[in-house]
Order: C-alpha cells, then structure tokens, then sequence
C-alpha cells in the first residue's frame, strides 16, 4: 500500500478531485500522507505577462494558497495527513516535479475522455502517466 500519494487537483473542477480524493482516502486508511498539489499556469509568453501589474503573480500564488487551504478544509477531513502544495508552471511539468521532490509512492489523478486534439497534443494525465517515475492511477468520470 503507497504511504505517500500526490493528488494534483483543479479547485474549480470537481471532476479533477471527487474519485482521485475518495480513492486516495481508502488507500490511505492505514495511514501515510497525502500531498494535494493545484498547479497556477504561468503567462507563458513574457509579452503576456507585461499586460499585468507588477507584484501581481506573487498577489495571485498568495491568494490561490488561501484558496488551497480552504478547499482542503471543506473536502478533506482530519483523519489523514494533508499537505498542501501551490505550484506555478506547466501543469504535468509541475506535477512531474513535484512526485520526485516528494518522493511519493502514487499519483492519483482524473482524466477526461480524450477528444480528436489529445491525441495531436496530449492531456496533462497523458504527459503524467507517459513521463512519471512514479505508479500513476487515473481515473475517469
């Protein structure tokens, strides 16, 4: 059984965390650790980020770790050992750093059924499983 489980999750897509959660809950029942991570995507193009005022990337990571450590409030009880990660960059990129960084034995993800364009592009589910070092468990709506 993993002790430590890496739960990539987007706060505002319920889809992203309900079966990973519940899973990652009944794996952990024996006890271990669980490391939410929600990755901000960065400006990409610096042109980009000249639009925005300056300071206003740390303002956003601040206040999106407020948003972190509610939601963990509001979805996770007690019970298990929750640490909560805000991460800034690509997203699988992150992910990927993030299961190496923390030496996690699982990642538990959801991914959606893929469409004409993951095939050309990937999803970040396809990135994570394809590039992970780690076990990767994917569910699906």
């Amino acid at each position: 059984m993993p002790k430590k489980i890496l739960l990539p999750i987007d706060m505002n897509a319920p889809a992203s965390w309900v079966k990973p959660l519940a899973e990652a809950q009944k794996l952990l029942q024996g006890g271990g650790e669980l490391h939410v991570v929600s990755v901000m995507p960065d400006f990409g193009m610096s042109l980009v980020g000249s639009f925005f005022e300056s300071g206003f990337e740390k303002t956003a990571l601040h206040h999106f770790g407020d948003m972190m450590r509610s939601w963990i409030k509001q979805n996770i009880p007690g019970a298990v050992d929750v640490h909560a990660h805000v991460l800034h960059g690509k997203i699988y990129d992150e992910i990927l750093k993030a299961a190496d960084k923390l030496d996690v034995d699982l990642i538990i993800m959801a991914a959606h059924r893929p469409e004409a364009k993951d095939y050309l592009l990937g999803s970040n589910a396809t990135q994570v499983v394809r590039h992970a070092k780690q076990s990767v468990y994917v569910t699906r709506d």
